[in-house]
């Protein structure tokens, strides 16, 4: 039997991820070793509560609350604690130690990735995060070397697993957002507290991280455009039923140029209409998926389990191998490629399709008035779909307007919305999503 010199290996955390990585890696230890050319020796897991429960039977000798001597001890480091700090002091502390580290943790990469990835670079480490985005599914590496030689036009994501169950049973059950939130709680899709997931925050994180990687240019969180489902209604995704479309909500990354001529990259998270044929549209429950368009390669799909303790430590054990590997083979760590330098552009500077859901009043001249409306805005009307005129009885009778626009910038169509708003022949203005993947 061959023998290996060991590589040792400090976890910090042992949630539901951490807990399954430290489980597979003991019980296949022998297996990777020989996939490696050298043993991982789980010398230690760093942990808050010694007497926590875990999802995994782990041996009580290697839980220490002891992170730093734990750090200072290892050549590879798995942080899976969560949060910023101390994560974030603890990756600094392994990296200029010059031990690898191993990561999944979206919001401080998203919040603090430049920082750490220079950190790495100064010192020839190296910084793994496939398990950052979409759990199990590889796409950070695709992105950082199968595509490195491409030029990635728009990335359209489904990131978020929550929200995805959430829309998904609206559009396959009938149920409202409330019902279908309960029901996520209920099964262990959403937390007790799901604002991040509702709300866009997560998906944000891993917008920012996506558009940095791809685009080779460093995207702040805060330059990510951030709207969340919390307003999605039944009835908006029954009426996108009935027009062709599924509502998801889309991490979208995309290299543009704007009216002056500026090259740059957007990022932006928010509810959209997806075309029922496209790939994206059949992604069901809480699965994710990722979709990029590509200058050479074309389109490619990316999908799979985007979230779960077990799904994501395969990612995590993955970048374990990739680590060890490079230990064996000597040399330092690849910098990330983050140079390009690109300007972050605004929303108004995009390009997209609006559907807009109207209450207007049912009498002769309205079209002619909304249709002047979007005549005034350089906006172009591709549909439209008028319902019976209802209305109480004394009151003046309204219908339902759906409009579906042609390509336009966003500052346009804002500007239009605001101009139908504020029309005499608008009730109100029910809806407005915006339509990818034409």
């Amino acid at each position: 039997m061959i023998e290996y010199r060991n590589l040792r290996v400090a976890l910090l955390g042992a949630g539901n991820v951490g807990a399954q990585v430290a489980a597979l890696l003991l019980e296949h230890g022998p297996e990777l070793a020989e996939r490696v050319g050298a043993g991982l020796e789980l010398v230690g897991i760093a942990v808050r509560d010694l007497d926590a429960e875990r999802t995994a039977d782990l041996p009580r000798e290697l839980l220490t609350t002891d992170a730093d001597s734990l750090i200072l001890g290892s050549d590879i480091v798995i942080e899976l604690m969560g949060g910023l700090e101390p994560a974030r002091e603890h990756i600094l502390q392994a990296l200029n130690s010059g031990a690898d580290v191993i990561t999944g943790n979206k919001a401080l990469l998203a919040t603090h990735g430049p920082e750490l990835f220079e950190a790495a670079e100064q010192v020839g480490a190296q910084l793994y995060y496939e398990a950052a985005v979409a759990g199990a599914i590889p796409i950070i590496r695709p992105l950082h070397d199968s595509l490195a030689g491409d030029q990635v036009k728009r990335i359209l994501g489904i990131v978020n697993g929550t929200t995805n169950f959430i829309l998904d049973r609206m559009h396959t059950t009938g149920a409202t957002l409330e019902e279908a939130l309960a029901t996520a709680t209920e099964l262990g899709f959403a937390e007790t507290d799901p604002t991040a997931d509702v709300d866009g925050f997560d998906a944000a994180q891993k917008a920012a991280i996506l558009a940095s990687l791809a685009f080779h240019t460093v995207v702040p969180l805060e330059s990510v455009h951030r709207e969340g489902i919390a307003a999605i209604t039944l009835e908006q995704v029954e009426a996108a039923t009935r027009a062709g479309y599924v509502i998801k909500l889309l991490a979208i990354c995309e290299r543009l140029t704007d009216a002056e001529g500026t090259e740059g990259v957007s990022a932006r998270v928010y509810p959209a209409l997806v075309p029922a044929d496209h790939p994206l549209a059949a992604v069901h429950g809480g699965k994710n998926a990722v979709f990029i368009e590509a200058e050479a390669a074309g389109d490619l799909m990316f999908y799979g389990a985007g979230a779960g303790g077990l799904e994501t430590a395969s990612a995590v054990l993955g970048d374990l191998v990739t680590a060890a590997r490079r230990h064996v083979i000597g040399g330092p760590g690849i910098a990330e490629s983050r140079h390009a330098s690109l300007p972050i552009l605004p929303m108004s500077s995009i390009t997209t399709r609006y559907q807009i859901t109207l209450a207007v009043l049912d009498q002769p001249g309205v079209l002619a008035e909304i249709a002047d409306l979007f005549r005034e805005h350089g906006v172009s009307v591709e549909t439209l779909v008028q319902s019976v005129a209802s209305g109480p009885e004394h009151t003046a009778p309204t219908a339902t307007l759906v409009i579906g626009t042609h390509e336009a910038s966003e500052s346009s169509l804002a500007a239009t919305v605001a101009s139908l708003a504020a029309s005499h022949v608008v009730e109100s203005v029910v809806s407005v999503l915006r339509v990818e993947g034409l």
